[in-house]
């Protein structure tokens, strides 16, 4: 199969998509598709426009403030997945939101720690689970035990729980390489608990998740649709290639590498690996838990697929779903800014909620039924 990278370099990154043409509908369409159960989420795409000049301003703010954190999380990481596995590495980030930070440590893997590392970007999909053919063609090219998937954060855990689930079936139906694989995620923040391997369990503000496919390789959220992805074929993507001009994706990641760079030559340590306590998966678990059933209670809200906690979660209901309503803990925070302009744009309610475990939250609108 021929190599596609995205907008990203070849060496950075195979990505298992197969690339499509399919018309984008509007958010409002999409959503009462959703919810009335007519078509998966998975079947359709929203549009994507280039980000205002405002909010790419708030973006590199975002990244000035955040980097150091970012490249020590990412080096931190790194460590771990390196310490977890002997031999050659092989990282399978998820399609999109792991595409920018699977980029930052297979080069920290290679560069820094000197091991080979290969890295994959697959789609799993909530409720369709992982892209099984893009997972036997790793296999078939890897050694099962080398393979880290890799997300930038969990929220709920959906991603997490599809991964072991699908992962499990596949296995079950008949013994294979895939039995041989662990699905535990790495991640850099682990807001759900549920990660295998992650640098911390704390909602803070992960640069990447402010902008879509123009820090992820300008391709879309990944597709399943009848009649466009075969039996044999991989999970499908856009690439979009008219916002090649507000293309961030090589920038972002070559900034993260550099300080990850500066980080390491200041404090050498920084590349001992530091793992999350099970304490702190606990208490994110429980967290989490009870943030869910408050939550429902408090909006009358059923469906679980309908609240986002965590700043990466609520960033992405604004830029692509219908929100009801957006929960901040302290508005003043200069890290959820971009959460207040996307809220006003929506003209979404900005609650602030002083004891909210996370620094936002989102609540999507029932807009069918």
């Amino acid at each position: 199969m021929s190599h596609f990278s995205g907008s990203f370099p070849p060496e950075d990154v195979n990505l298992l998509l197969k690339e499509i043409e399919l018309a984008p509908m509007d958010i409002e369409s999409r959503e009462r598709e959703i919810q009335s159960g007519r078509r998966h989420y998975s079947e359709m795409i929203g549009p994507e426009d280039p980000p205002p000049a405002e909010y790419l301003e708030v973006f590199q703010k975002a990244m000035d403030r955040n980097l150091g954190r970012l490249a020590r999380d990412c080096l931190n990481l790194a460590a771990q997945i390196a310490a977890s596995r002997a031999g050659p590495l092989t990282l399978v980030s998820i399609a999109r939101s792991g595409l920018p930070i699977g980029v930052v440590l297979t080069r920290i893997i290679r560069d820094f720690i000197g091991r080979q590392a290969t890295h994959y970007g697959i789609s799993v999909i909530r409720d369709r689970g992982v892209d099984l053919n893009a997972l036997a063609y790793i296999v078939g090219r890897h050694s099962p035990e080398s393979v880290v998937f890799v997300d930038g954060w969990t929220g709920k855990g959906v991603i997490a729980r599809e991964l072991a689930k699908s992962v499990q079936a596949a296995s079950l139906e008949s013994e294979n390489l895939v039995a041989r694989l662990d699905p535990a995620l790495a991640v850099l923040s682990d807001l759900a608990g549920l990660s295998g391997l992650a640098s911390g369990t704390d909602d803070y503000l992960i640069p990447t998740s402010l902008l879509n496919s123009v820090v992820s390789g300008l391709v879309s959220r990944t597709v399943l649709a009848e009649g466009l992805i075969g039996p044999d074929d991989f999970h499908g993507c856009l690439y979009h290639g008219h916002l090649a001009p507000w293309d961030l994706s090589r920038e972002v990641a070559d900034r993260v590498a550099g300080e990850a760079l500066s980080v390491l030559k200041a404090a050498p340590g920084s590349l001992k690996p530091r793992f999350a306590s099970s304490d702190q998966r606990s208490r994110a678990r429980k967290a989490s838990r009870d943030f869910m059933e408050a939550a429902k209670k408090e909006f009358g809200v059923s469906d679980e697929n309908l609240i986002k906690p965590g700043l990466g979660e609520a960033t992405r209901v604004l830029l692509r779903r219908a929100p009801r309503v957006v929960m901040v803990r302290d508005p003043s925070d200069p890290d959820v800014e971009h959460v207040s302009i996307l809220a006003k744009d929506r003209g979404v309610d900005v609650l602030t909620v002083p004891d909210l475990f996370y620094r936002a939250a989102a609540v999507i609108r029932v807009v069918a039924g």
